[in-house]
């Protein structure tokens, strides 16, 4: 039993305090935010199962680790050096479609990990790339050679109907999401004519898996599969 509750309320301190300190925290934009996203893990599994650890002391821990992360943060926020230092900057590592031995060494970086990163980026070729900068969370920013770019219907002057909307979706799994239908001034009058214009209709939400609102202001409509097939 001891356990139990030891667990429910690491898990409870942990939910709290990850949402108090952003979404940046919980995306691990840098390698800091990664290495804090463990050891917040790490503190909560041992105040959970480790009985020789008392349990306040678990969570003052967790707590006194979230004020200095978010201490630390609102430091970076306000000096650029101390930003540099804590979260690093990115490095070129492609510059004008030439290597950079040196930034590679300086980030030990091989050839094999450049071109695995790369191809993440779908690029198979080091002639097409122009730039290549490694971010510090350890990701690859690649801008192509012009001539390697994807074209766009802008580059081929394809008219472009205009966004109406941001693709939202309106019915998951069988209901109504009536808070998005609210924040974009839509009714439910305009909902059961958008799923006549597809087949469908308000009384028939249970044979609708997911329905998203599209950028022209059309709906996408997705049955159910035991029902489609």
């Amino acid at each position: 039993m001891d356990i139990v509750i030891r667990t429910i309320a690491a898990f409870v301190f942990l939910l709290i305090l990850t949402r108090f300190l952003g979404k940046k925290q919980i995306s691990h934009i840098t390698l800091f935010n990664y290495i804090t996203g463990i050891t917040f893990g790490s503190i909560a599994a041992s105040t959970a199962v480790d009985t020789q650890i008392p349990a306040k002391n678990g969570l003052i821990s967790l707590v006194l680790w979230t004020v200095l992360t978010f201490c630390v943060g609102k430091l970076s926020l306000k000096y650029p050096k101390a930003r540099i230092m804590l979260d690093g900057e990115p490095t070129i590592i492609i510059k004008n479609g030439k290597i950079l031995e040196k930034a590679m060494a300086s980030m030990h970086l091989n050839m094999d990990d450049v071109s695995m990163l790369l191809r993440e980026k779908n690029v198979f070729s080091i002639s097409e790339v122009d730039y290549a900068i490694l971010e510090p969370h350890g990701e690859l920013s690649v801008l192509k050679k012009a001539e390697h770019e994807n074209v766009t219907k802008k580059d081929m002057q394809v008219p472009l109907p205009p966004n109406l909307y941001m693709p939202t979706e309106i019915i998951v799994d069988g209901a109504v999401v009536t808070r998005n239908l609210n924040e974009l001034n839509l009714s439910m009058e305009w909902l059961e004519t958008e799923l006549r214009k597809t087949g469908n209709a308000l009384s028939q939400l249970d044979r609708i898996f997911y329905a998203e609102l599209q950028r022209d202001g059309s709906l996408h409509v997705d049955k159910r599969n035991d029902l489609a097939k």
